[in-house]
C-alpha cells in the first residue's frame, strides 16, 4: 500500500508541475492521454475552454477495426494526424502538456511526430 501511494503522490505532482508550465505560458495546449489501449491528444484553448482540434487511435483512419493500438506506431500516427489537422486550423505554435505521464515511449512519439508534421513546442 505504501508503494502505490507513493507512485500516486509522484504522479499527482508531476501532474501540477507540467500543467504550471504549461499554464504559465498561455498558449494553446496539445493535452495527451495515455490508456492501456489507445492514445488521444486534443488541442485546448483555455481561455475559451474549448477544445480546437482533436485526434486518437480510436479513428479509422488511424487503426483498422479490431486492431490493437497501443503502441509506438499508433501514436505516432496520431501524433502526425493532430499536426496536419492544426495546420488546417492555421495553429502553429502549441504548449505541449504530457500530464502525468514521464516524456518516454508513447508520449514520445507523438511529441515527435507532432514535430515532425510542423507544430512547434
Amino acid at each position: 500500500m505504501k508503494v502505490q501511494k507513493r507512485v500516486t503522490n509522484r504522479r499527482n505532482r508531476r501532474s501540477f508541475r507540467v500543467r504550471n508550465r504549461v499554464r504559465a505560458v498561455r498558449k494553446l495546449r496539445l493535452s495527451v492521454f495515455r490508456s492501456n489501449c489507445h492514445m488521444y491528444a486534443q488541442i485546448i484553448d483555455d481561455a475559451g475552454s474549448r477544445t480546437i482540434v482533436s485526434a486518437s487511435t480510436i479513428e479509422s483512419a488511424i487503426a483498422g477495426p479490431s486492431k490493437y493500438a497501443g503502441n509506438v506506431e499508433s501514436a505516432a500516427k496520431v501524433g502526425r494526424l493532430i499536426a496536419e489537422r492544426a495546420k488546417e486550423k492555421g495553429i502553429e505554435s502549441v504548449a505541449f502538456d504530457r500530464g502525468s505521464y514521464k516524456y518516454h515511449g508513447r508520449v514520445k512519439a507523438l511529441a515527435d511526430a507532432a514535430r515532425e508534421g510542423g507544430l512547434n513546442f
